[in-house]
């Protein structure tokens, strides 16, 4: 779906409801019409108490989006996950909460019953220690999607979101750390990170047959390494950010004054805060130019691994000795989101800066260390 597909779709319903008006009403059988005519009739926004569902609300991301929907008011919201609800990284009051596996079918019927949105934030991941070593489970996120997308179109469901990720683009635009931005057409020719990044690419593909094919509106996000407080901290599935982030609080907590840096530290990658992102996918969602349409949701800020372990040092009032393990996952060289399709569309961008993102982040993982160091209850992302 092209940028100007919506203004196309536009003119083209009205060319055709002037004809079918001409030939006494009959009835418009072409796909591009049926779709034009679906744009200018359908309702743009939700209601208060129509039904929201959120898939993988008990992560990071997926709790956060609740949040952000329950304080703006909707009132029928059914939270999703496999995990148990005690687990959940968020709870939000007010929110019918389900603990179900949507990668089967009649899971996936009914967490969407009534629904007028769904956001599929579902799939098994982490970071790099994570996915590059479980890539059999990554891929097998696959099947959540396919459900959830089946059940949502046969539901009559208005608008389907689906989270990707930078992990979609050509793994051979990024064997350098000074990496070229990456533009929303870099996933094609298609070289996505194993597992996790084909994954996610044939997912999209779904999302946009969808709409060509059965006209379920999809909107589609590529996430840059979300960040932020209620995140994964420890236990092995954890990001950069957060690992950084305990890693510096462990090293000051317990004397030894030293921190261990997978690879060489010269990776480079951009990081989006979790308020950004929350904003962006709203954003994203409700925009007819961005119908069936991957755009990059990320900042634009570029930092080496070493730069965000100074970045953190510098916030914890600390300095380490250093040591690198080149033989740790580290992913790709380089990644960097190029952010020129949603300024241009959305006249917006992620802009929380790197430095203030990572302070609030520091502070919460800090204040979890040492609950969990109580003994207190944490929450905890076991593989």
């Amino acid at each position: 779906m092209t940028d100007g597909s919506a203004t196309i779709l536009h003119c083209a319903g009205q060319v055709i409801r002037a004809m079918a008006a001409n030939m006494n009403h009959t009835t418009v059988t072409t796909a591009a019409g049926r779709r034009a005519i679906e744009l200018e009739t359908r309702e743009t926004t939700c209601r208060s108490d129509d039904q929201i569902v959120v898939a993988g609300a008990g992560g990071f991301i997926g709790g956060s989006v609740v949040k952000r929907l329950r304080d703006q008011g909707f009132t029928r919201i059914r939270a999703v996950d496999r995990k148990p609800v005690g687990d959940w990284y968020q709870r939000v009051d007010g929110v019918e909460c389900v603990c179900a596996d949507l990668s089967e079918k009649d899971n996936a019927i009914a967490a969407v019953r009534n629904a007028v949105e769904v956001y599929n934030f579902a799939a098994d991941m982490g970071g790099m220690g994570f996915i590059e070593r479980f890539r059999v489970e990554c891929l097998r996120s696959v099947l959540i999607n396919t459900q959830l997308i089946e059940a949502a179109w046969r539901a009559g469901v208005r608008r389907y979101f689906y989270s990707s990720s930078a992990c979609v683009y050509n793994t051979d635009l990024q064997k350098d750390p000074a990496v070229r931005a990456l533009k929303e057409t870099d996933a094609y020719p298609a070289m996505a990170e194993r597992g996790y990044g084909w994954e996610k690419l044939i997912s999209e593909m779904f999302c946009q047959e969808y709409w060509a094919e059965r006209g379920l509106e999809t909107h589609i996000a590529r996430f840059h390494n979300v960040y932020g407080p209620h995140g994964t901290w420890f236990g092995g599935r954890e990001k950069a950010p957060a690992a950084i982030c305990r890693k510096v609080i462990e090293a000051k907590d317990t004397g030894n004054g030293t921190i261990e840096i997978w690879g060489d530290g010269t990776q480079t990658r951009s990081f989006c805060y979790i308020d950004d992102c929350v904003t962006g996918i709203d954003k994203i969602t409700h925009c007819d130019r961005l119908i069936a349409t991957p755009i990059n949701l990320g900042s634009s800020e570029l930092v080496s691994i070493n730069e965000l372990v100074d970045i953190v040092e510098d916030i914890a009032g600390t300095k380490l000795k250093r040591t690198y393990n080149p033989d740790a996952p580290k992913g790709v060289a380089g990644r960097n989101s190029d952010n020129t399709f949603i300024k241009q569309v959305l006249g917006w961008e992620p802009s929380t800066p790197l430095r203030d993102g990572m302070r609030r982040t520091y502070e919460w993982i800090e204040q979890q260390y040492f609950d969990r160091k109580a003994g207190k209850k944490v929450v905890e992302d076991k593989w």
